[in-house]
Parts: C-alpha cells; sequence; structure tokens
C-alpha cells in the first residue's frame, strides 16, 4: 500500500532528485514565482473563495498573497518566506486600502505611499513623500518600474562603501520576524522557501537602491553592467564586503529558523537575455563565481537548506558554473530562450540540478494561448522535467496581469492530472 506524500515530503523528495506521482506546485513561494495581484483575486473568485482585497506582498511586482484557502485549491505545495521590508524599504505590516489604477481594491502596506503626475503613480522610498519616487507605475502600467537616481560619478571619489548601503547587520527585529514566519510556514505542511534578503550580487533589480532615499555610488543599471569591464576591482570591493555581512547575517538566521526551511532564494542576478548572455562564462568565474561559492559552501555545511539560483534567459551555456557554485536549484527555467531545450536541460543537468519551474511559457502560452494548448505544454513539460524527480512545477517567472484565469486553472489541473489526480 502506498501513501500520498504531504506537501512538504513531496518537495523534499523533488529536491533529492526523487520521483513523486506528480511534482509539488509554487505558486506565489517567492519574488519570481508569485502572481499578479489581480490574477490572485480572480482566482479566488474562481474557486469559489471569499471575495476581498488581496495584499500586495511585493509591491514593486504588485504580486498578491496566496493565503490558504486559495493555495488549498490550487494543490499548491510550497510556502514563502519574505524579508519583512519590501523592495522600497517599508514593512509588510499596518495594512490600508488602496484603489489601483486598474480598477482593483487591494491592501498595501502602511508605508505604501505614493504620489501622482497626470495618470502616472510615484512610490517613494521608505514611504518618505519628501524625498524623490524610487518608482514609477506609467498609465496603463501593471507594476512598478525602478527608477535611475544616479548622481554624477567621479572615479577619483568612487567608494564601494556607497554600494552596499542597504546592507549590514541583521536586527534583532528581523530575526525575530524570520522565526515568527518560518515558524507559521511550517505549520501549514507544506515546503518552505526563503528569501533572507541580502545575498544576491549585483542584482539589477537591486542596483538602483529602491529602498534608498538617496542612494549613492553606481546605481544606473547600464554603469554597473559596464563597471563589471571598467571597474572590477571596485566590483569585487563591493561583493567582498557584502559577502562579509551576507555570511554572519546567516549564522544568526539558521540559528533562530533551523531546519524549517527548505530550501533558501540566494540570487536573482540575470546572466541571459533572450538570445545570448549578458557576459561570458569567463567573467562569471572571475567575478560571481568566488562569492556564490563560498555562501554555497557555508549554508550546505552548516544547514539543510537546498540553494536557489534565479537566473532569465538563455543561461545554458551558465549551467556547469551555476553547479561549481554550489547551486541546488535553477529558476525560471526559461525554455522558450535560445538554447534552453527542455529536454535537452534535462538530459545534460537533471542529474545535478533541480528545475524549479519551466512548467508552462508566460510570455506566450500562458497570457494568450487556449486552455488545451496550455494543458498539452504543461503535460509536456512535466513529462520531460519530473523524470527521476528534481522538479517543482511553476511557470516561467511571474504570472502577470491580464492572464486569463481559466488558462491558469488549466494549468493547475494539467498538473494534477499528470500525477493521476482527479
Amino acid at each position: 500500500m502506498t501513501t500520498t506524500p504531504s506537501s512538504r515530503e513531496r518537495l523534499q523528495r523533488a529536491l533529492q532528485h526523487q520521483a513523486t506521482a506528480r511534482p509539488p506546485i509554487d505558486l506565489g513561494g517567492t519574488a519570481v514565482t508569485g502572481i499578479h495581484v489581480s490574477v490572485v483575486a480572480a482566482l479566488r473568485g474562481h474557486y469559489g473563495l471569499e471575495r476581498r482585497p488581496v495584499k500586495v506582498l511585493d509591491p514593486y511586482q504588485m504580486l498578491g498573497e496566496i493565503e490558504d484557502d486559495l493555495a488549498t485549491a490550487m494543490c499548491i505545495d510550497v510556502t514563502g518566506v519574505r524579508p519583512h521590508n519590501t523592495r522600497f524599504g517599508f514593512p509588510t505590516e499596518k495594512w490600508k486600502d488602496w484603489h489601483a489604477p486598474w480598477g482593483q481594491d487591494v491592501l498595501v502596506p502602511g508605508g505604501f505611499q505614493v504620489s501622482v503626475k497626470g495618470r502616472d503613480i510615484y512610490i517613494h522610498p521608505q514611504g518618505d513623500l519628501s524625498v524623490p519616487p524610487s518608482g514609477h507605475l506609467p498609465e496603463g502600467g501593471y507594476f512598478f518600474d525602478a527608477i535611475i537616481r544616479q548622481e554624477p560619478i567621479l572615479e577619483e571619489t568612487l567608494d564601494p562603501a556607497d554600494n552596499v548601503e542597504e546592507f549590514g547587520p541583521i536586527t534583532d527585529a528581523d530575526l525575530a520576524h524570520f522565526a515568527r514566519e518560518t515558524e507559521k510556514a511550517a505549520a501549514t505542511g507544506r515546503g518552505v522557501i526563503a528569501n533572507f534578503g541580502g545575498m544576491a550580487f549585483g542584482d539589477v533589480a537591486q542596483v538602483p537602491g529602491p529602498s534608498l532615499k538617496r542612494p549613492k555610488g553606481i546605481r544606473d543599471i547600464a554603469e554597473w553592467y559596464m563597471s563589471t569591464v571598467l571597474r572590477p576591482d571596485y566590483v569585487h570591493a563591493v561583493f567582498d564586503r557584502q559577502l562579509e555581512y551576507a555570511q554572519a547575517n546567516l549564522a544568526k538566521i539558521h540559528a533562530v529558523v533551523g531546519d524549517r526551511v527548505d530550501a533558501v532564494f540566494l540570487c536573482g542576478t540575470d546572466f541571459g537575455t533572450q538570445q545570448g548572455q549578458f557576459c561570458s562564462p569567463a567573467t562569471f568565474d572571475e567575478l560571481w563565481l568566488p562569492y556564490y561559492k563560498r555562501m554555497n559552501a557555508w549554508i550546505h555545511a552548516h544547514t539543510s537548506w537546498k540553494t536557489f539560483k534565479h537566473s532569465c534567459g538563455a543561461i545554458e551555456p551558465f549551467m556547469n558554473h551555476f553547479i561549481a557554485a554550489g547551486f541546488d536549484i535553477i529558476n525560471p527555467v526559461q525554455c522558450s530562450a535560445a538554447g534552453m531545450d527542455a529536454g535537452t536541460l534535462k538530459a545534460r543537468y537533471g542529474d545535478k540540478l533541480v528545475f524549479w519551474g519551466g512548467g508552462v511559457d508566460t510570455q506566450k502560452v500562458l497570457p494568450f494561448g487556449t486552455p488545451e494548448e496550455v494543458r498539452e505544454q504543461v503535460l509536456r513539460r512535466c513529462e520531460i522535467f519530473a523524470q527521476r524527480g528534481g522538479f517543482v512545477f511553476d511557470a516561467i517567472h511571474n504570472i502577470q496581469a491580464c492572464t486569463p484565469v481559466a488558462n491558469v486553472a488549466a494549468m493547475i489541473d494539467a498538473v494534477r492530472e499528470f500525477g493521476g489526480e482527479k
């Protein structure tokens, strides 16, 4: 007689490259596996759940909270733990009503403070309306873009300390937050993925310093990429200091959360475009590999956590380098990018990397296909990636606004069909 594994057991088996009847499902566990708040509300209606304002957990991308009732309806096996503060520097607490420009009433944190110019909306760091905004939601948009606030650069006065202003020793309040939130997450019976913050090196979502009132250093994304070639010593100095903080923080975090966490989201730095890469593998080995390797080595030596690397785009040339760095998991597995064929990736790297994503294309098929086209792609991707385990089902990056709810439901139904569930 066989028994159906619990959600956490299903995730843990996948992380150990052990097969299960159906792969574990993650939707909403991280800032790169989430669902736009408008689609979350539509899904609540689709599954007959109480209609109420959805909490915006990630104001930057306007990702909504997946409450327990919706997670159960969608057979979600993973829940997430996020830092206390949002990317704009204010905490996720003291919820208040906000009427979004697409006509939806949502709940936002109390520090969510915006100004309006014409039909454009601007969000201010740390909720301080007296300083320039750090995010912009344009007319007709559904999420915020970071605003570049680069001060003039003088080579002789550049100080790497300016680019680590947002990092530092973890506070007692943040430790208490992670202890509390991991305990709540573990109590759901689902697998737990946590983002403790401060551990991504050169993530372009963080480079502009959206949480800072007046960011200093190199804060223009184009300038940062050029600096990897023109100022490698500066980049190394930034990474050295960030690593020092991160490793010290990890020891304190692990002391309060222990083994309640199954996977930890370390890095969201993108290395790929649709057709190529932002840098060469040799540059990766020179600038990033030493830091990732030390982070992963500490985690594997001191914890039971698996480590999660996010990178969009055509990153097949980096896969062996990610493995050498010690990453256990790759996300979002953008199969539509050049050289990212699902079957090839599984054959070459499936014994060493867990594919967390790749389940359905969010650029074309999920938003613009039919439910049957969604079903066909999901079944095919599950057939490929779920072989011998090592697969966590997720869409390729966040499910965006205006995605038909029927297609999202068809996606879930197809994963269950693959696993023989009714």
